[in-house]
């Protein structure tokens, strides 16, 4: 499937979700449990209030060192979740900028920002391959569940290197496939949305950020998650710290 027809079928049913404030991205099942299940304390899910729509499949602030005084950027930020906590981790002194192709998660994460007070987080639309961003210009970037979603993984992790200071770090969460999948769930329009079609096996997508440039750091393997969310199907959840 080419590029576009990708990106157009994961802009489509993302933008639908942001509308109708729930439905299934990356997982079917209620956006609490979900967010329980991958690693959000009930204290955070309190603080970022609609910004949760269950659509990831780790918690980077979990796991990731983010100072106050940070810029961070948030790759698909999808309706602010991530960038919202993030926000209360750098501080006034910090900033955190989120991008996401989605014009209308842009608008919802603008939205859930101010209803949290939050004054220290930018949302921009834009492709994460193409990063509006100037070089060496962020201190952290954290993604979630994301990187799957787009057709060219080699480009963006070149993109993030690029915009990422000397010594910065990447906290990612993502899906890896254990398996290969068949052609007809390639070319599957629910598991494109869904974080499945368009993933990528492990190994290949550990020597993708390699090549990128990146120090790779696993920090965990969720390899349960294929039974909670996906049916089964041959994949896990990733947590990694990448390193430039």
């Amino acid at each position: 499937m080419k590029d576009n027809a990708v990106k157009k079928i994961v802009k489509d049913k993302y933008a639908q979700i942001a509308k109708s404030g729930s439905g299934c991205g990356c997982s079917c099942n209620s956006a609490g449990a979900i967010s329980r299940d991958i690693g959000y304390s009930d204290e955070e899910l309190a603080i970022v209030g609609a910004a949760n729509l269950g659509l990831g499949c780790g918690n980077p602030l979990a796991f990731g060192k983010i100072k106050e005084g940070d810029i961070v950027l948030d790759l698909g930020s999808g309706a602010g979740i991530d960038a919202i906590l993030a926000a209360k981790k750098v501080g006034s002194r910090g900033k955190v900028i989120g991008v996401d192709m989605t014009e209308e998660m842009v608008a919802k994460a603008k939205t859930n920002a101010a209803k949290q007070n939050i004054t220290n987080a930018e949302f921009y639309l834009g492709e994460i391959e193409n990063l509006p961003l100037n070089d060496n210009s962020v201190d952290t970037i954290i993604t979630n569940c994301v990187i799957n979603l787009t057709p060219d993984k080699a480009k963006t992790f070149k993109e993030a290197y690029r915009v990422l200071k000397p010594g910065g770090k990447i906290y990612l969460s993502d899906i890896v496939l254990l398996e290969e999948l068949i052609k007809e769930q390639r070319s599957d329009k629910d598991l494109i949305a869904g974080c499945v079609a368009g993933a990528l096996l492990r190994d290949d997508y550990l020597d993708k950020i390699k090549s990128a440039g990146f120090k790779v750091k696993i920090l965990h393997e969720n390899k349960e998650i294929s039974k909670t969310q996906y049916n089964g199907i041959p994949l896990e959840s990733i947590m990694v710290e990448l390193e430039k």
